[in-house]
């Protein structure tokens, strides 16, 4: 494996694990206060782009980077709005 291979692969796991914290910060004190929603939004779209821009450029790393950076970002808004519903409903 070349170094610019295990350079992808590592940037790849680093940015999919990052979004790990913040689900499990939400869901542990189900508070969402100084969280975002526009934040996860706009890396929702963001990375359905880049997700198309690297399957025309045919780059698996970034792939792989973008459609489980989807699902995490996708996780982090429905724990929002999972915690926002339970609060309004007290």
């Amino acid at each position: 494996m070349t170094l610019a291979a295990i350079l992808g692969w590592t940037a790849t796991f680093l940015f999919v694990i990052c979004y790990i914290p913040q689900i499990i910060k939400t869901l542990k004190t189900k508070t969402v206060e100084g969280v975002s929603l526009s934040l996860f939004v706009i890396q929702f779209v963001a990375n359905i782009i880049a997700l198309w821009y690297a399957t025309l450029i045919e780059q698996p790393p970034l792939q792989i980077k973008y459609i489980l950076s989807i699902v995490f970002v996708g996780i982090c808004i429905a724990a929002y709005i999972q915690v926002i519903r339970t609060i309004r409903k007290m």
